[in-house]
């Protein structure tokens, strides 16, 4: 792939492995770590490695902004290994204003409560575009459930300048893709979409403000990510447990959906 370099010595290669790099736990794996440890800046990820990137647009790809552990190295490996997918995923570092990290409505799987985009006009934040190819969208789409009518999300395009997402060139993208939630986002307790603040602040916060959730999943993070892993029932209980007591409220993102 263009603006990549070659494999190198084998130093070089191991300097480069998601282990040496402080990049290789999983958030499936390790749920009170979500959404993990991004890169620090632009680059390839290759197998095992992240390589250099110098080509930050690829117009043979598809461009999907990461809002949570998608943009999360050892996770995205994780996904595509799942699938027999290894082909190299560039993951640019992007600016972008009118759009923020919040809270999905829903238990997942894991054992966490993921991230979930809303429309913020003028908030700014440092996010990854990750660029997919064809194979590489279609498992992305399964593991967000887009392909699913009760699916958690559905893919969304966002045009600019609706949404502007600016590279370090001073390019700036036409648009991305994005996952929204479809059970909307948890608010702050005025309404407004509530950031993300981390796994283990957030599950304490939650547990503590609901009874009912301490009833389904224990009083501390711990106890929550050990109940809820993998029980697809206690994850929907937990989901209708936000909706019931009122903790959520809509994205602004679901005009886009469709779109």
């Amino acid at each position: 792939m263009d603006g990549t370099s070659g494999a190198g010595p084998q130093e070089a290669v191991d300097d480069r492995s998601l282990e040496a790099l402080g990049l290789a736990e999983v958030p499936h794996d390790h749920p009170l770590l979500y959404p993990g440890a991004w890169p620090s800046d632009t680059a390839l990820l290759d197998g095992d490695r992240l390589l250099p990137l110098e080509r930050l647009v690829h117009d043979d790809r598809v461009p999907v902004l990461a809002v949570g552990s998608n943009a999360c190295p050892a996770q995205l490996r994780r996904k595509m290994e799942a699938f027999g997918i290894d082909s190299p995923v560039p993951l640019v570092r992007t600016r972008v204003t009118g759009l923020a990290v919040g809270v999905s409505a829903h238990v997942s799987r894991p054992g966490y409560v993921s991230a979930a985009p809303f429309l913020a006009h003028g908030h700014v934040a440092e996010l990854f575009v990750i660029w997919l190819d064809e194979e590489q969208l279609a498992v992305m789409d399964a593991s967000e459930g887009v392909p699913r009518s009760d699916g958690n999300y559905a893919r969304a395009w966002l045009p600019a300048p609706d949404v502007r997402i600016g590279l370090a060139d001073g390019t700036t993208l036409p648009g991305a893709f994005v996952y929204v939630n479809r059970h909307g986002v948890l608010h702050d307790g005025t309404g407004a979409p509530r950031t993300h603040p981390g796994q283990r602040p957030l599950l304490t916060e939650l547990l503590s403000g609901s009874a009912r959730l301490r009833e389904l999943f224990g009083a501390t993070p711990e106890e929550f990510s050990a109940r809820v892993r993998e029980d697809v029932r206690l994850c929907a209980l937990g989901t209708a447990v936000f909706a019931r007591e009122k903790l959520v409220t809509a994205s602004g993102l679901e005009p886009y959906v469709g779109v």
